[in-house]
This record gives C-alpha cells, structure tokens and sequence, in this order.
C-alpha cells in the first residue's frame, strides 16, 4: 500500500474523530473509550499494513 494512501486514512480518520469529539455531545468517559478504540484499532491496521502484525504472530515463547 504506497504510503500515500496511508498518510491519506490517517487524515481522514484523524478529521473524522476530531468532528466526533467537537460536534456529538457525549459523556467524557465515553468519548475517552472512543477515543482509545479508534488509536488501537488504526495501531492494529498499521501493523497490518506494514507486515508486522504477521511476523510478531510467528515468534514461539
């Protein structure tokens, strides 16, 4: 996936999350769980993106 896509999903969901948070009235406690399941998730789908969500799944302990 050529990196300007990557930069172009982060902007989008960044923008998108900042409109969440300034214009949907909701509890601060919510709003925090919401605002940490969104990072993980773009945490996550960057690991996968760059590979190494799949080479951290292959090492044995």
């Amino acid at each position: 996936m050529p990196i300007l896509n990557i930069l172009l999903v982060l902007i989008v969901v960044g923008f998108l999350l900042w409109i969440v948070n300034t214009y949907i009235p909701m509890d601060r406690k919510i709003k925090s769980i919401f605002n940490l399941v969104v990072v993980v998730a773009l945490i996550i789908w960057l690991l996968k993106v760059f590979g190494l969500l799949d080479s951290l799944s292959n090492i044995t302990v």
